[in-house]
């Protein structure tokens, strides 16, 4: 007899919890913004998905059924915005993300902001619904009380200023981890498309060391197993390490390769 799959509580937020504890999170990064694909990757038992709003076709209501389509999934799903920008992170709370990746975060008030954007007063400046699907359209007890405490934000450092200012935004409250853009970093750094340049790395182990020093989780996103295998050998907490566009892309060509005469 088939077994019923787990039911999913939103709270506690046990993605934050991990990420607080600085557990080993291997994640993958969603950018075909399909409900259908995202549901299937959220059946391969990752601890998480990225769901890009960055640089991927995605918007809120787009969101919002990839959302539903992950609701019987143990993969937690975490949001990257277009931008840091409080009204719309208030529309992705309000639709149900808990867990973000703020990009392009360059000094500790731009870290403030972000936390400050999704977090219900006093400790911040989201606006309030009393029924959305955050909080089950206003059925789950005690959602007020509790949810400041189960916001997750981590935010990327991917520029020279990000890097100089790394020990204050590591040491921002309410930012739960550090994730590093090496892509950025290396176009930041005069060079693009060679995130393994030393003087990239270097911008990369300062992150790690300010991250370190303020007891803050660090990630990444890296393609490639080798580099993912060598930032989890340093230390990475919570690693992304594959994008399902490529994933269909690779296996699609090497499927036609085989029957290549």
């Amino acid at each position: 007899m088939t077994q019923h799959l787990p039911q999913i509580t939103p709270l506690p937020n046990r993605f934050r919890a991990d990420v607080l504890a600085r557990k080993r999170l291997i994640g993958l990064w969603s950018s075909l913004g399909q409900p259908v694909t995202t549901e299937i990757i959220g059946l391969a038992g990752f601890d998480w998905l990225l769901l890009d709003g960055e640089h991927s076709p995605n918007d809120v209501l787009t969101f919002m059924p990839q959302l539903m389509a992950l609701k019987d999934s143990t993969s937690a799903p975490v949001v990257r915005p277009p931008w840091n920008d409080p009204v719309m992170l208030k529309r992705l709370l309000d639709i149900g993300f808990y867990n973000f990746l703020i990009p392009f975060v360059e000094s500790a008030e731009e870290a403030r902001r972000a936390v400050r954007a999704t977090r219900y007063p006093p400790d911040g400046i989201r606006g309030v619904s009393g029924a959305q699907r955050q909080n089950r359209y206003g059925t789950l007890p005690d959602f007020f009380k509790t949810i400041n405490d189960n916001i997750c934000v981590l935010v990327q450092i991917e520029s020279r200023k990000g890097v100089e200012a790394a020990d204050e935004i590591c040491a921002e409250p309410g930012v739960d981890g550090i994730f590093i853009g090496p892509n950025d970093l290396a176009a930041a750094y005069g060079h693009l498309g060679n995130p393994n340049h030393p003087e990239v790395q270097a911008a990369v182990r300062q992150i790690y060391e300010a991250a370190n020093r303020a007891g803050k989780a660090i990630g990444t996103l890296t393609p490639v197993e080798a580099d993912a295998k060598r930032y989890l050998d340093m230390g990475a907490h919570f690693v992304a390490v594959g994008i399902d566009n490529a994933l269909l892309r690779d296996a699609a060509r090497a499927l036609r390769e085989r029957f290549t005469v």
